[in-house]
């Protein structure tokens, strides 16, 4: 299984890259995404991950609007260093369970080498849509094509 990694500059092509790769045949449990949490929400206190599955707030909004299946998961925490941000998918666990690590550490325990798991933090610190997808070797193509048809930067497969 590989990685495929990129980020969107809004959320309205990051959710269109999932509607189409749900419909391609990635199951919600294999695509991950990472946002910043601006609705003022907070996402836990003091650095705690908390799940936040009631959806509200104007910065899930257009994120979790289509996408009942993947993002009807998705969690608000407190990552230091990051802050609040959202989360849903394989990521969202990771980040559950190791807050302290950050989203470095779990790029890194999904395997993204750690350098790109910085750059890819720094992308999300700068309000940019993460999204990673888990593709057998036989689709990694295709999800690359899908993300950069949406209009994905920074594609990589890892």
């Amino acid at each position: 299984m590989s990685k495929v990694v990129g980020t969107f500059s809004s959320r309205d092509s990051a959710q269109a890259c999932i509607d189409e790769l749900r419909s391609e045949g990635f199951s919600s449990s294999k695509v991950s995404v990472v946002a910043r949490d601006d609705s003022g929400r907070g996402g836990g206190g003091g650095g705690e991950g908390s799940r936040d599955t009631g959806m509200g707030g104007a910065a899930t909004g257009g994120l979790i609007g289509g996408a009942a299946g993947l993002l009807a998961g998705i969690g608000a925490l407190a990552i230091p260093g990051l802050g609040p941000i959202v989360a849903a998918g394989p990521i969202a666990a990771t980040l559950t369970g190791a807050v302290g690590g950050g989203l470095i550490g779990g790029l890194v325990d999904m395997g993204i080498p750690e350098d790109r798991s910085q750059f890819y933090e720094g992308q999300v610190r700068s309000g940019k849509v993460l999204a990673v997808v888990d593709a057998p070797s036989d689709k990694v193509d295709r999800a690359a094509q899908i993300m950069r048809r949406h209009g994905a930067s920074h594609v990589e497969t890892h």
